[in-house]
């Protein structure tokens, strides 16, 4: 990993900025969306298990909601930081809008490591979150979901909080739920099944079967997990995998030459994506140094972790047989590394395309809850796959159409759409 200081929220505004110069975008429009439109910061305090009180900080960014209720997740996570969160938000307002539903983007954070907190801690702090934030969320202003080391019980106190305070149901107010408890079938597996069709997609234009492929991946949480799965059901070698070791603190990638099994993984891996190295090396694979992951001769690399993996100082280790980067993570890639990649004739698939399956899925989730009617998982996962398809499609024409690379023309869309729609409602 990167150990220079790195803030996403820069890296967000570079890209902005350099769409913003693309469509000649007014001054009021670009200091509108350049920042946020709203932000909370607040303490959360929690009776400890020892029988100490502690208190966390939580944040909650709404970036814009000009065409409709924020959206994004809350992250739990110790190096969290209020920039972070303010990129993140501006990325889920292109994210909504390159996948054209309708929603904005925000985003929300507590720093916190829940690998050392209890559940009854975990709960304490989903709770005085939502507490912290009632006034300012809900299914008709910003719905929240699930993001890093957050999951699908953190979403139920989370709504249980909500409700209770409100004294009515609202089952929208939030996605990424249990279900059967106004969950939708198809979410844990959409943001990793949304990086592949994008893949697959990308894979069509350059007549190339993803049979034929090989890649590596960054990440085994639930995003890069179920990217391997679809990308296997599909008849790609998935050879490599990097996942953090909580103990050591530092990743270990974990390769296997004749291809992951994924049901092996799955029986040695904690509940935050950790793969136990003793365990995997009694199974076969070689245990590899945390970067490594990056330097496989693959044909695709999916970095799928966290922002600011892909840097200036790696992105020439990239083997020269790599033909996509397929952007799992928000932000993996800095702007330096981009400029090499381009370079190097290898095709980026942003994060707010290749990703945005989660929040597609959580809209239809919004939708099926606020209907009190559920799809069955097929058709969950079917309609994903139309939404994916056109947008990876739409932005693939305009990028050729205007001699753009993917990123470019991702971003010109999206700004594009959220500014049009700030200036529809005469804010700009």
């Amino acid at each position: 990993m990167n150990t220079k200081i790195y803030n996403p929220l820069t890296t967000a505004q570079i890209h902005f900025d350099h769409a913003a110069d693309l469509l000649d975008l007014n001054q009021a429009t670009r200091d509108l969306l350049r920042c946020p439109m709203r932000e909370f910061h607040f303490s959360i305090p929690v009776h400890m298990d020892d029988g100490n009180i502690k208190i966390f900080r939580g944040f909650r960014i709404q970036h814009n909601d000009a065409r409709g209720p924020a959206k994004g997740g809350i992250r739990f996570h110790p190096l969290e930081t209020i920039d972070s969160v303010r990129a993140l938000s501006m990325w889920m307002t292109w994210k909504t809008a390159v996948a054209d539903i309708p929603l904005g983007g925000g985003k929300g954070g507590v720093i916190c490591d829940p690998h050392h907190l209890s559940r009854s801690e975990q709960e304490q702090i989903c709770r005085g979150w939502v507490r912290q934030i009632v006034k300012n969320v809900g299914p008709s202003s910003d719905i929240p979901a699930p993001d890093i080391m957050t999951n699908s019980q953190h979403m139920l106190w989370m709504l249980d909080e909500y409700e209770t305070i409100c004294g009515e149901r609202h089952p929208g107010f939030i996605t990424g739920k249990p279900v059967g408890m106004g969950g939708s079938l198809g979410r844990k597996e959409a943001t990793g099944y949304g990086i592949i069709i994008s893949v697959r997609e990308a894979l069509k234009e350059v007549g190339i079967k993803p049979e034929n492929t090989i890649a590596s991946f960054q990440g085994f949480g639930k995003v890069s997990r179920y990217a391997i799965e679809l990308y296997q059901q599909m008849g790609g070698k998935a050879v490599c995998v990097s996942s953090w070791d909580n103990d050591d603190q530092k990743s270990y990638s974990f390769r296997k030459k004749d291809g992951l099994n994924l049901k092996e993984l799955d029986s040695i891996t904690n509940d935050f994506g950790g793969i136990d190295k003793t365990k995997a090396q009694e199974l076969g694979y070689e245990l590899l140094k945390g970067e490594e992951w990056l330097e496989q001769e693959v044909d695709i690399l999916v970095p799928a972790a966290i922002e600011n993996q892909i840097t200036q100082d790696n992105a020439n280790k990239i083997s020269k047989h790599v033909k996509i980067v397929a952007e799992g993570a928000d932000g993996p890639t800095t702007p330096e590394a981009d400029t090499i990649l381009n370079k190097k004739g290898i095709m980026i698939i942003p994060d707010f395309l290749a990703n945005a399956g989660g929040v597609v899925c959580s809209y239809f989730e919004q939708v099926q809850s606020n209907m009190n009617y559920f799809w069955e998982k097929d058709e969950v996962l079917a309609k994903l796959d139309v939404k994916m398809s056109a947008a990876y499609a739409a932005v693939s024409d305009f990028a050729k159409s205007n001699k753009l690379n993917m990123r470019d023309a991702a971003y010109v869309i999206s700004v594009d759409k959220v500014a049009r729609a700030c200036h529809d409602r005469g804010w700009v």
